[in-house]
């Protein structure tokens, strides 16, 4: 082979400054040629290809992001943010999945001709135990990055719950749609769940992130027992779906998320579990 790549071309070849077409040229000689590899070899920065080399290993070895994480990522999201965003562990397949088909058969229910009191009543429950599992260090596989993490708990609560809401009652509203009587009616249920919802948050750093939502979760269903039996025979609707039990809830949920506000700061503490 007469020609060959001058030496300060090979020079600016192992410190990345070489430029087209002469690095193209290079290229194509290089794979050929022993004697400019090993002219190469003479100029190259062990210390560089070492670092090159240790950068590509940590490349390979970091995890890749998921779709929901990508998602995010594209739309403005810090990236620390949308890691733990999300690893909310309602917002993986399996839960996801769990909520569909729950609302499935509660919507195949209601068209086999019996009431859609049962959708109603379930719905609202639904995001509840959605943000209840979505944080804590039981359920939250995050919870020691989350500590660390340059956010205000009281914050990352609440991107999560948002997360998760926007999941569930997406799903939750998408089942309403094909109730048989659809209409007004069918979404009776969505002021409940922000009401269960909020006091649900606003208990928790008294009560914890298990027993809070359980107790919600569990004044709801006495509530319903309550409704059910204090029901006439001519109603049609239990009273929390009624106009002045739409009316309650939106109250609740105000006074709720008022009173979650107000121990927003609590939520940082240590104590308890809650974060």
């Amino acid at each position: 082979m007469s020609w060959h790549v001058a030496e300060e071309d090979l020079r600016a070849y192992a410190r990345g400054e070489l430029q087209p077409p002469l690095l193209w040229s290079a290229d194509t000689h290089l794979a050929d040629c022993a004697e400019c590899r090993a002219v190469l070899a003479s100029a190259w920065d062990s210390g560089a290809l070492d670092a090159a080399w240790s950068r590509l290993d940590a490349e390979l070895d970091a995890p890749r992001p998921r779709p929901l994480e990508r998602l995010l990522l594209r739309l403005g999201v810090a990236d620390h943010t949308a890691r733990l965003l999300a690893a909310t562990p309602v917002l993986r397949r399996s839960w996801l999945t769990a909520v569909t088909l729950v609302l499935v058969m509660s919507v195949l229910t209601a068209r086999a001709g019996h009431s859609d009191t049962l959708f109603l009543a379930l719905a609202p429950l639904l995001p509840l135990a959605g943000v209840a599992l979505s944080y804590g260090p039981v359920v939250d596989p995050t919870y020691e990055m989350s500590v660390v993490s340059p956010l205000h708990g009281f914050r990352l609560l609440m991107i999560r719950t948002v997360a998760v809401l926007t999941a569930a009652l997406a799903l939750t509203g998408l089942a309403g749609l094909a109730l048989p009587g659809f209409g007004l009616s069918a979404f009776a249920w969505l002021l409940p769940a922000l009401a269960l919802t909020a006091t649900g948050l606003a208990l928790t750093p008294r009560l914890g992130p298990v027993v809070a939502p359980g107790l919600a979760g569990g004044g709801w269903v006495v509530l319903l027992l309550v409704a059910e039996a204090a029901r006439n025979s001519g109603d049609h609707v239990l009273a929390p779906f009624t106009a002045v039990g739409q009316g309650v809830a939106a109250g609740v949920a105000a006074l709720a998320a008022g009173l979650l506000f107000l121990v927003r700061d609590r939520f940082d503490q240590s104590t308890g579990g809650v974060r």
